[in-house]
């Protein structure tokens, strides 16, 4: 039987609205932080190549992922690598997105926010290091990067290194091509390398 009109205004005054909702969880971010709680914090970012995670630890940025890889999966691999404690807190990113959205409005050519490289292991973790390196509106090619981090022969090993960079976007490894000017393989796809490509050639 559908419920009388007394039974739909109780319905109505116990079942917490979505504003109500919004502030329990923010009390939850401040008191998970202010405890010292929380291992990983993420959000997400709309943007031109498509939704992106951004997770922190309270080091600084430690994952930015695409939808293609799977943002459950992408947080469970922190929940198992860093700690469990993760939750949805956009407070602690919010330097983070907003340079985000200044870099896809053309407003920013490079990031400034702290950054949390333990996923960055070995040689990885080397040519990672040299991203940033590659000025904003330009590229190398994997030799290249390869000579630049002291291991001519590794043209490969970059390549790996490129396509397992945990922080996309923000350490740029969309900047590093193939010998002959093609795009080769990014974590995103080509489309959004391409975009982001272009991005920077037209600001």
């Amino acid at each position: 039987m559908p419920p009388n009109d007394d039974a739909a205004l109780l319905i109505a005054r116990t079942t917490p609205d979505d504003d109500v909702l919004a502030r329990l969880h923010r009390r939850l971010e401040d008191a998970a932080q202010d405890q010292g709680l929380l291992d990983v914090a993420y959000t997400e970012v709309d943007t031109p190549v498509g939704r992106l995670l951004l997770a922190a630890t309270d080091v600084g940025l430690v994952r930015v992922a695409y939808e293609r890889e799977g943002f459950e999966e992408v947080l469970t691999k922190l929940a198992t690598g860093i700690g469990p404690r993760v939750l949805r807190a956009p407070a602690r990113l919010e330097p983070a997105a907003r340079q985000i959205e200044e870099y896809f409005a053309g407003r920013r050519i490079s990031f400034d926010v702290a950054l949390d490289r333990r996923l960055s292991h070995g040689f990885r973790g080397l040519v990672q290091r040299h991203l940033p390196d590659i000025a904003y509106g330009h590229t190398e090619t994997y030799r290249e990067v390869a000579v630049h981090v002291g291991n001519p022969g590794a043209v490969r090993a970059v390549g790996s290194a490129c396509a397992t960079n945990p922080l996309p976007v923000v350490v740029p490894c969309h900047r590093v091509l193939r010998a002959d000017g093609s795009l080769g393989g990014y974590v995103g796809g080509p489309a959004a390398k391409a975009t982001l490509l272009q991005l920077e050639r037209a600001a």
